[in-house]
C-alpha cells in the first residue's frame, strides 16, 4: 500500500512539475498594431495569474478572464498574438494585439 502511495505521488509530481514555471514574476508587453498604443500586464507565473486574475498557463498559451469586464483573453506564446473576446447579445467581437512575455 505504501509503495502505491509513493508511486502515485511520484507520477503526480512528474506531471505537475514541468507545468510549473521557473520564474514567478513577468509581464506581457502588448502593442495595439493599429494605434501603436502599448501597455504591460503583470503575469505571476508561480501563482498562475495575469493582472491578478486566475489564468491557465501552459507552454503554448496563457488564457484568462477579466471578471470585472467579462472579457476573455488568449495569448499565443508562439505567435505573440493576444486575442480579446467580448461576448454580447449581438454576437460580440474580438480584437488581436501583439504581445511578448518579458
Amino acid at each position: 500500500m505504501r509503495f502505491m502511495q509513493c508511486l502515485a505521488a511520484f507520477v503526480v509530481a512528474a506531471i505537475v512539475m514541468p507545468m510549473v514555471p521557473a520564474r514567478a514574476d513577468s509581464a506581457l508587453h502588448c502593442r495595439n498594431t493599429t494605434s501603436g498604443a502599448t501597455w504591460d500586464l503583470p503575469v505571476d507565473l508561480g501563482h498562475g495569474t495575469v493582472d491578478s486574475y486566475p489564468a491557465q498557463i501552459t507552454d503554448r498559451a496563457i488564457s484568462w478572464v477579466d471578471t470585472s469586464t467579462g472579457r476573455f483573453y488568449d495569448f499565443d506564446r508562439a505567435s505573440g498574438a493576444m486575442d480579446m473576446h467580448v461576448a454580447s447579445s449581438t454576437g460580440g467581437f474580438y480584437l488581436t494585439d501583439q504581445c511578448r512575455l518579458k
